[in-house]
């Protein structure tokens, strides 16, 4: 087990390498000067110049690269180019809405999926898989964005269960915090659950048409009792790719979500450095995500090896 974590956490050490290289080669290539941006058009250019000089803009390309990772390594992710504060404290101030957001999402959408991918596999080829199947073609096909439109215009608009937008803050209490992440929770779950329930289905349709389940039928399990105690564990693992997925995705493609109910999240942090041409918030917050994503992936390859211990062995 251990031989098995080890090489995949250097695979793994290797793959953020690579996207820090990546990401710090085209945040550079992009068009737009920040010194510009942010003195304005009529700007001299002996003043722009020298705040350049002041942002660390006119070193190489490597020094600036290698200065940037060895930053973050001690946790320093450098000073925001447009707040003038550090990069750390956005991305803290920031993850505390994006993360418990991402958190939220992805239970809603196991609590949804799980149930309705056994119902759909224990009844498959009747009215409730039928059923089942075109739920969740539906909601797969229908854009998250309008979606949650749709959900700010019933529940808040109409009913005002809900407010439209805005974070108040945990320090206003957990139960108004929640409520405010509740709407955009639902909004991100719905695609991911229904993908989720399908895959599920799959799963458990495949593994249940195995040697050993028939061998659990005769042996006077039913249907039910052979799907829960031998099928479920044995499906679990194209279903938990797709749970490490969807957590990596709810972390890190938030954005238009974020920006519809105007959450101070990461996910409009980036949208916001992007158009003010904040490159070193940009960086740090997509290496950051990238991190989380290889993390993510990590802990999906040990719960493989956990849920099917044949896979360590063959590695």
């Amino acid at each position: 087990m251990l031989r098995f974590a080890a090489t995949r956490l250097l695979s793994l050490t290797l793959s953020l390498v690579a996207a820090s290289l990546v990401i710090f080669t085209v945040i550079q290539v992009v068009p737009g000067d920040p010194a510009s941006f942010m003195l304005g058009m009529n700007a001299q250019p002996e003043t722009v110049a020298a705040l350049r000089e002041d942002l660390g803009l006119n070193a190489p390309l490597s020094a600036r690269y290698l200065d940037w990772v060895g930053g973050m390594l001690s946790g320093d992710f450098g000073r925001s180019y447009t707040y003038r504060v550090p990069v750390a404290e956005l991305i803290r101030d920031r993850l505390w809405v994006s993360l418990p957001l991402a958190v939220y999402a992805l239970i809603l959408s196991t609590v949804i999926a799980f149930p309705v991918g056994l119902i759909a596999a224990a009844r498959r080829g009747k009215p409730a898989d039928f059923t089942i199947m075109g739920a969740t073609q539906l909601g797969i096909a229908v854009p998250n964005f309008w979606f949650a439109m749709l959900l700010v215009l019933f529940f808040a608009v109409n009913l005002r269960w809900f407010s439209a937008g805005g974070f108040p803050g945990w320090e206003a209490g957990l139960l108004p915090a929640l409520k405010a992440l509740t709407l955009p929770a639902v909004a991100l779950a719905l695609p991911q659950a229904s993908i989720l329930a399908r895959v599920m289905r799959s799963a458990l349709i495949e593994t249940l048409g195995q040697d050993y389940i028939r061998t659990a039928r005769a042996k006077g399990l039913n249907r039910r009792q052979a799907l829960i105690r031998h099928a479920l564990r044995n499906a679990l693992i194209p279903v938990l790719t797709i749970i490490g997925l969807q957590f990596s995705f709810l972390l890190a493609g938030a954005i238009i979500i974020e920006n519809v109910f105007y959450l101070p999240g990461l996910g409009r942090l980036i949208f916001q450095g992007i158009t003010q041409r904040d490159l070193i918030v940009v960086e740090s917050v997509v290496m950051l995500l990238v991190f989380a994503v290889i993390v993510v992936t990590f802990l999906v390859d040990i719960a493989y090896a956990v849920v099917d211990p044949r896979l360590r062995h063959r590695r």
